[in-house]
């Protein structure tokens, strides 16, 4: 295994078990602020539309795409658990923690 390939392999996993939850869960929490919050100005609406666009890239192109790379079997659904499991929950967490501090604070 050349020096490279060992470098794209462990970036990839990093991205998807490191970079990807981290970004998701923040986003998660900023995108539930925007939407609870009720204040709906066009500077607000355009950073949570780029926000929601930029996260379906993320999902797709560097865990998604990665995943099936590595696991070419088209019955093998380890790409789609990966999405699950690195953007969809941290995402899901990141919007739970803004509801629960949003009932402590109310």
């Amino acid at each position: 295994m050349s020096s490279s390939t060992g470098r794209h392999a462990w970036f990839a996993s990093a991205d998807r078990l490191v970079i990807a939850p981290l970004v998701l869960l923040f986003s998660g929490f900023f995108t539930a602020d925007f939407v609870l919050s009720g204040v709906y100005t066009w500077p607000r609406s355009s950073r949570a539309v780029v926000l929601s666009i930029t996260l379906v890239v993320l999902a797709y192109e560097f865990v998604y795409q990665e995943q099936r790379l590595r696991f070419q079997n088209p019955s093998d659904d380890r790409p789609l658990k990966a999405v699950l499991f690195s953007c969809l929950l941290p995402y899901a967490v990141g919007v739970l923690a803004l509801v629960g501090l949003a009932k402590l604070a109310g």
